[in-house]
Parts: structure tokens; C-alpha cells; sequence
């Protein structure tokens, strides 16, 4: 996880757009304390745009991403899945922590909504959200959409893609964007075609961007799938997509 001060920590951050005030806050589901990140632009935001981590938990990742959309007028909320003192430290510890919540979808979506209560409760955040991820993210949203989740829209970059048994789409209320690679090895074109066909089934307004050659973590600069050109479109179609919600 990223590095935690003891106490609510503000720190005003000037990006070249907007102004951002950005803090960590813990919030409790059941009897865990998780821990997340807000990024704030300076006056009034234009509505809430909630991140779900990689499978490596909450990082400078996470951190940018939330800080770029306040810097674009939107509040950033980076959400924590996995817990405040959760062990990350290598792949082990990511295939636990994320092979546990796909193994219990009950767990996983009480974990989603608990961390989408808690950040419509902090101060000064619009109650318009729509809700991204990354990878496991990009999983986290579409299975909140499967959940019917009330919120604005639900964005999936580079996450898994097939449905669990069981479920569908026939609760989902707000619209679905995917932003994903042609190239990924881990959930390839045949999975996108059959969720597109799935969210057409369901009456579900959808669209998919998809980016020629890039790889499974095409957004995660250092990563060796990184592809700045794919990650500059990803970028930009939220940007679109957000621009109709709000």
C-alpha cells in the first residue's frame, strides 16, 4: 500500500490545470479499517469519479489517477479492497488478497459498496459518481454493475471481463465504458465480444474502446505492457465519458 501518515494529512498539490488538495482517509466495513485517497479540486467539482486499485492494492498509481481527475475538475476518491494492513508486498500476497474476493462475490461487493459508502460520506463530494478500476478495478466496476449498484456509469480499463456463473447483467442501471487492449493476454478479444453481447442483451447502454497491440497493463507506466499512446485514448475516452454523466 502507499505510505501512510498517522493522522488525516492535508496537503494542497498544484498540478498544472487545478489546484488539488488531496488527503488519505480510513473508513471502517465490518470490523476492518481500510484506507483511501481523495483528491479535491479547488471550488466545485463537477461530480466524483471513485478509483478500485490494481491487484497490488492501492499505490502511486492509484494516487496519480486520482489527483488527474481533480486536476479536471472532478473529485478523485482512490478506494481500498483489500484493507489498511493487508501484506502487498509480492505476487503471492496480490493472488491472495484478490483470489479471496473472487472466490466470494459476496465478500467482493460488500467490500465495493461499504467503500462507495464511505466516500459519499466524506465532506464536499458530489453524490453523481461513477465508478473505474484498473485490472482487478476494472473487474471491481463491472461487478458492481452487476450488482446494480446506483451510480452514474462504470468504467472498466483493462480488467477482467467474464461474467461468473450466476450472474448478469439484468440489475444494471448506468452505463458501461470498456477501455481495453487487443493484445491482452488475459482477457482477450472473444471475452470483450461476449460481455458486449451481454450488455446488449440486457438493455444496458455500453461502448468499448479498444487499442490496437497494447498489452494487459497498457495504463501502468514502468510496467513492461506500458503504451502511452493507448493509455492517452483510455485517458481521453473517460474524459468523454464523464463529460455525459455529469
Amino acid at each position: 500500500m502507499f505510505a501512510r501518515p498517522l493522522s488525516l494529512t492535508l496537503a494542497a498539490l498544484v498540478l498544472p490545470a487545478t489546484p488539488v488538495f488531496a488527503e488519505t482517509f480510513e473508513y471502517m466495513i465490518g470490523e476492518a479499517v481500510y484506507e483511501g485517497y481523495i483528491a479535491r479540486p479547488e471550488g466545485a467539482a463537477r461530480g466524483t469519479v471513485l478509483i478500485v486499485h490494481d491487484w497490488d492494492g492501492v499505490n502511486d498509481h492509484e494516487i496519480a489517477r486520482a489527483e488527474a481527475m481533480a486536476a479536471d475538475g472532478y473529485v478523485g476518491i482512490a478506494l481500498d479492497l483489500f484493507g489498511r494492513d493487508a501484506v502487498l508486498e509480492e505476487m503471492s500476497d496480490f493472488q491472495r488478497e484478490t483470489g479471496a474476493l473472487y472466490a466470494d462475490r459476496d465478500e467482493f461487493r460488500a467490500r465495493i459498496a461499504g467503500s462507495i459508502e464511505a466516500a459519499a460520506g466524506l465532506e464536499d463530494v458530489p453524490a453523481q459518481m461513477v465508478l473505474t478500476g484498473y485490472c482487478f478495478g476494472g473487474a471491481a466496476a463491472l461487478e458492481a454493475a452487476r450488482a446494480g449498484m446506483d451510480l452514474a456509469g462504470f468504467v472498466s480499463f483493462h480488467g477482467g471481463l467474464e461474467t461468473p456463473e450466476g450472474q448478469d447483467y439484468s440489475a444494471t442501471t448506468a452505463p458501461v465504458l470498456v477501455l481495453h487492449g487487443s493484445a491482452d493476454p488475459v482477457s482477450g478479444m472473444a471475452e470483450l465480444a461476449a460481455l458486449m453481447d451481454e450488455l446488449h442483451e440486457a438493455d444496458v447502454p455500453h461502448s468499448a474502446r479498444i487499442f490496437g497491440s497494447a498489452r494487459h497493463s497498457f495504463t501502468v507506466e514502468g510496467s513492461r505492457d506500458w503504451d502511452p499512446e493507448a493509455n492517452a485514448g483510455a485517458e481521453a475516452a473517460l474524459l468523454e465519458f464523464l463529460s455525459a454523466r455529469f
